[in-house]
């Protein structure tokens, strides 16, 4: 008598084959009744799930271009609860607090190759209206060229996918240095649209780009054809090395630089005229301690013409450290602290601080979070918490010595990932 391996392989044969139709199924069902290899209330069992079958339409995935070799669907769901206050020092009247579920991500993404050496990507993030990537890749021997819409290789945290943050969002002083010039931040960094080159050879990688000098804030902007008041080049450029710490172990490290010229992209508001230069050194080291240990740092520093007023130049500086340990391979706790000196330019908690609400412009800003990661499936499905404290504090012309003006944020910070 037949293997019931036998008899399934047999019934798929029956089933999925291109030629077999449903009543096939139900004929060969049948023979196996009568040779008593399957009983009547296993046969009653198989006809229900064929007819369920049938009725589904199958599922499909094709591509619009017969030359496409590759295609795949991907996205990311990021799911927040924020509870921060802010309190802001010689007053009672304090702004509203944030307590609140969002949705911080909603990303769609979309990959084809064309051969082995042509790619595309585009992802769009729902929750933002904004494009995350949108960009043709031509892939050579050791370097790739990228043309359309990404981020640049200014910042390595913000370089760091939104999907594998350790602290939940990026630090203040990243967010100072790359988010939208609102007259405090400086826009220097993330979105841009443009021509973007990289490569490595061994342990050594390297980068560069020629974009826009505005950054791309959303679809619209991405898809501006510009005016006379931004018609200029932005220049970037990185390099470092990377790889394995020791023999046989499995610790590695990272040490990278990068920097970028953005004429016209200075000033308070943003002028013609008025350039900025941003820069940033950073370093990461992974799986030291047996693989339960890692560290990484990142220094940021700008030079703003007219950064503070007409007569007065800015030249902000910030740094974050933020250590990691694995207590298991399902928990992870992290902490990170960063400082900023906007140097007379300003800066105010809800530059920094995610969520919280602002406490007034301030020179300087410093934030504290303290919290852990529990990877349920991996870093596909993970839940992450923590505790995050923000203070700015003194007067952006001086002053407010002791700390006398000053505003602080606290809180909590939860997110819920789930990748696919």
């Amino acid at each position: 008598m037949a293997s019931l391996t036998g008899v399934l392989a047999a019934l798929g044969c029956g089933l999925f084959s291109a030629s077999a139709s449903a009543q096939d199924s139900g004929a060969l069902v049948e023979a196996l009744v009568r040779k008593g290899i399957l009983t009547a209330q296993e046969a009653e069992e198989i006809r229900a799930d064929l007819l369920r079958e049938a009725a589904e339409p199958p599922a499909v995935a094709t591509a619009g271009s017969s030359l496409t070799t590759r295609l795949r669907i991907s996205g990311r769901i990021q799911t927040q609860f924020a509870s921060i206050d802010t309190d802001i020092s010689g007053t009672s009247d304090d702004p509203a607090s944030t307590n609140h579920f969002f949705a911080r991500r909603l990303y769609l993404t979309a990959r084809a190759d064309l051969g082995p050496n042509w790619a595309s990507n585009i992802t769009y993030d729902f929750a933002g209206s904004l494009f995350d990537a949108a960009w043709v890749q031509y892939k050579g021997s050791g370097f790739t060229v990228d043309l359309g819409l990404r981020k640049v290789n200014l910042g390595y945290e913000e370089r760091t996918s939104s999907g594998s943050l350790k602290a939940i969002e990026r630090s203040g002083v990243t967010r100072y240095f790359v988010e939208e010039n609102n007259g405090r931040r400086l826009g220097a960094g993330s979105y841009r649209v443009g021509a973007f080159v990289d490569g490595k050879q061994g342990a050594f990688f390297y980068g560069a780009a020629i974009t826009n000098p505005e950054r791309a804030v959303n679809s619209g902007a991405a898809a501006s054809a510009g005016n006379s008041t931004r018609n200029q080049f932005a220049f970037w450029a990185n390099a470092g090395f990377s790889g394995p710490l020791g023999e046989g172990g499995d610790a590695t490290y990272i040490v990278g630089a990068g920097a970028g010229y953005l004429p016209d992209q200075g000033g308070r508001p943003v002028g013609t005229g008025d350039d900025l230069t941003v820069y940033t050194v950073y370093a990461d080291v992974r799986g030291l301690a047996g693989g339960r240990f890692g560290l990484a740092a990142e220094l940021l520093g700008a030079d703003v013409e007219r950064g503070v007023s007409a007569t007065r130049d800015a030249s902000p500086l910030g740094y974050w450290v933020q250590p990691t340990f694995k207590v298991s391979e399902q928990f992870e706790l992290v902490a990170r602290y960063s400082a900023l000196d906007s140097d007379g330019r300003g800066v105010s908690l809800s530059d920094g601080v995610r969520s919280a609400p602002g406490g007034g412009t301030h020179d300087k800003l410093r934030e504290f979070f303290f919290g852990g990661n529990w990877y349920l499936r991996g870093n596909d499905l993970k839940l992450q918490a923590g505790y995050v404290h923000g203070e700015s504090r003194d007067e952006v012309g001086g002053g407010g010595a002791g700390g006398v003006v000053r505003a602080k944020a606290r809180g909590v910070r939860s997110q819920l990932q789930f990748n696919f």
